[in-house]
């Protein structure tokens, strides 16, 4: 199982990613994920939870290998259903989620990060979408609510990364701590967090959630539209024939 949890302390439950080499999720891992949280959510006695990650980095999206051995599209649209199945558990988890960020955020780890009530992150923590670079579109939802939206549309034509100090500055990343101080750090937010009213904090985070000014389901499977239109037309298999041939094969 890539995906598991613990109860560190009182009210706080760790929803941690662990599938070497670099935490890139096949389908199933992604339904995993948004399973754990929901579960994690849904516990009368949870009142936060923090989503982490073992190994290189925090989350480097979907597992291209698994689409590229699809002869059709059926890797695609379970990954395009999963990731949205995980982001959506994450925006809508009951209570409020704290994400602890290290090495690589990239793909679908924005879209998770992007839906996260707070953001703790190591000082080597890097967030992008090479989602052009993959032959797919998407995330862009999120990444907007980490980045302002000029450096958004730059960071995405690009497939740049931003640094934690970069988005620390634009207020999106709450604290930037050493790599080997992340853990403690993101459960000190959290301990803080779930030392308030559980019903409370339920009824905080659906009123939060309900004045959102931008409804994330909606517009990342308005998004997901043009990644099917890219791969209908051949443009995304021409890209992603590439891909691997220089790395591990995983984005």
């Amino acid at each position: 199982m890539p995906v598991s949890t613990s109860v560190p302390d009182k009210g706080v439950a760790v929803v941690t990613v662990d599938h070497p080499p670099v935490n890139a999720l096949p389908v199933q891992g992604w339904h995993d994920l948004a399973d754990a949280v929901r579960a994690a959510g849904c516990d009368p006695e949870t009142r936060c939870v923090v989503l982490a990650a073992e190994g290189r980095g925090f989350n480097a999206g979907v597992d291209i290998k698994e689409m590229q051995r699809d002869s059709g599209h059926t890797a695609l649209i379970g990954a395009n259903h999963g990731c949205a199945a995980a982001f959506t558990a994450v925006y809508e988890c009951e209570v409020p989620v704290v994400a602890a960020v290290h090495g690589f955020c990239l793909g679908g780890g924005i879209g998770l990060v992007g839906n996260a009530d707070a953001i703790v992150a190591s000082e080597d923590a890097t967030f992008g979408l090479p989602e052009l670079d993959r032959g797919a579109l998407g995330a862009a939802t999120h990444l907007a609510r980490l980045v302002p939206q000029h450096l958004m549309r730059t960071l995405y034509y690009t497939s740049r990364t931003a640094t934690a100090a970069e988005l620390h500055a634009h207020g999106s990343v709450w604290r930037v701590v050493p790599r080997a101080e992340l853990h403690e750090a993101a459960l000190e937010l959290a301990r803080e967090i779930a030392r308030k009213d559980g019903t409370l904090l339920r009824l905080a985070k659906s009123a939060i959630n309900g004045i959102d000014p931008v409804d994330v389901r909606r517009s990342y499977r308005f998004e997901q539209g043009f990644t099917f239109e890219a791969n209908l037309s051949g443009l995304a298999d021409r890209i992603r024939g590439d891909f691997g041939t220089q790395g591990e094969g995983r984005a």
